[in-house]
């Protein structure tokens, strides 16, 4: 990303179903396609990006509601037309008055994250974007079955006598606690080449 660029985004991103919410503020340059800001919802999320992805948001322009995308080969026949993810640049898509998109993520289960346009705010000098500023409780982790199976997860972690228990913990990882967040963990650099499976 060429340092061009003279304002920041701030967006909040939450995910959808969850409560108490699942959230996160970040700042993005004002060049960023939605392509740059999959990867970055991927990396504040700790998601691998090994699932499908597309963005919903209306165009101001028009009105109409625009998904956003990848467009590959195995989806000129039955997907919907998708808006090429790597040219469309939140500057366009983005305004005081057209704050919102839906960000959606593993079509199995169907992560949704809402992401709200906060803010536009001047660069600052020596500051390395994007960052992540602030956000509450770790996210929910990738194949975790949606929105049911984090719940699940929750409930078998509170009761160390639950027959999953253990394997649940080694799964997670021991230090893994729901309650925890904190930005400056959170690490922006992407990697080039992804697996995608669909489901």
């Amino acid at each position: 990303m060429k340092d061009t660029f003279k304002k920041i985004y701030q967006l909040k991103l939450s995910i959808k179903g969850i409560s108490p919410k699942i959230w996160r503020r970040i700042q993005v340059p004002e060049n960023y396609t939605f392509l740059d800001l999959h990867k970055a919802i991927q990396a504040v999320m700790n998601w691998d990006d090994y699932h499908l992805h597309e963005f919903e948001v209306q165009n101001p322009k028009t009105g109409e509601l625009d998904k956003i995308g990848k467009t590959d080969d195995d989806c000129e026949t039955f997907c919907e037309p998708l808006v090429p993810e790597n040219k469309a640049k939140l500057s366009k898509y983005f305004t005081p008055e057209n704050k919102f998109a839906l960000y959606r993520y593993d079509f199995g289960d169907n992560w949704e994250i809402k992401v709200r346009f906060e803010e536009t705010l001047p660069k600052k000098q020596g500051r390395k974007y994007p960052v992540c500023t602030a956000g509450k409780r770790a996210t929910a982790p990738e194949d975790i079955g949606g929105i049911l199976g984090y719940e699940e997860m929750l409930e078998i972690l509170k009761d160390p006598e639950h027959e999953e228990y253990e394997q649940t913990v080694a799964w997670l990882g021991k230090d893994f606690d729901p309650e925890y967040f904190n930005p400056k963990d959170i690490s922006f650099e992407f990697k080039d080449q992804r697996v995608y499976t669909r489901l």
